[in-house]
């Protein structure tokens, strides 16, 4: 009897649930669904930033490319995983921030910290620009509507870090993470060298892409039509 009471005790014991081991599975439950939200939108804007690397061909192969891309993503269906995708980074994002940006210790951490928050910013107003383009100003949100600010001065002095810093925080965000994952030497590269390498990458791309969408650094012509977006 006294051992069936103490079996019974052992068994109520791994089962109960204190609340330090909510606060644990709450957390791991958010990762999980904060890591499958970012995958998602990494797929997603992979694709746009090699879109916008089609640009140094032209604004016509920019626009030819979105076009065909359009065929996958522009329909109810992807735009609302999308969104809801960019929904749950931030409010995810939000709370590691909050949790983790006093424990962070080394670069990476801090880099993956800080460099969430402002893709958490970016998403905010670039859904916001885009949305109100399409919704509101009728406009086709296509290589013109993103680059009159980026050949518009005064409005480039905003523009060009907005875009930049967008671009360089992503890269920075996976090779923070990349660095964390990764365990293994690949050609005699360690996981923080390799996260380095793709910093670098992430630099080079942004001024490729600059390169693209400034029309070679010359400026682009802005169709009458999206000079809206810059008060004329």
């Amino acid at each position: 009897m006294l051992e069936f009471q103490q079996l019974k005790k052992n068994i109520s014991g791994h089962c109960k649930t204190t609340p330090k081991r909510k606060l644990n599975i709450k957390k791991m439950t958010t990762k999980k669904i904060h890591f499958i939200s970012g995958l998602t939108l990494t797929v997603f804007v992979g694709l746009h930033l090699f879109n916008h690397t089609l640009s140094i061909f032209g604004a016509d192969c920019h626009i030819e490319a979105m076009n065909s891309l359009r065929l996958f993503y522009r329909n109810i269906f992807v735009e609302t995983v999308l969104l809801i995708a960019v929904i749950v980074q931030i409010i995810s994002g939000l709370i590691f921030f909050k949790t983790n940006r006093k424990t962070a210790t080394s670069h990476f951490d801090k880099l993956h910290i800080w460099t969430g928050l402002y893709m958490a910013f970016f998403f905010v107003i670039h859904l916001s620009a885009v949305l109100g383009g399409r919704l509101f100003l009728h406009l086709d949100t296509n290589f013109y509507f993103g680059v009159v600010g980026l050949n518009s001065f005064p409005f480039n002095l905003f523009f060009i870090p907005y875009y930049g810093l967008a671009i360089l925080s992503f890269f920075g965000h996976i090779a923070s993470i990349h660095s964390k994952k990764m365990k293994q030497t690949i050609f005699g590269l360690s996981p923080n060298r390799q996260s380095i390498i793709i910093l670098i990458f992430g630099l080079l791309l942004t001024i490729v892409i600059f390169y693209g969408l400034t029309n070679h650094f010359n400026g682009v012509t802005i169709p009458k039509e999206y000079e809206v977006l810059i008060g004329k």
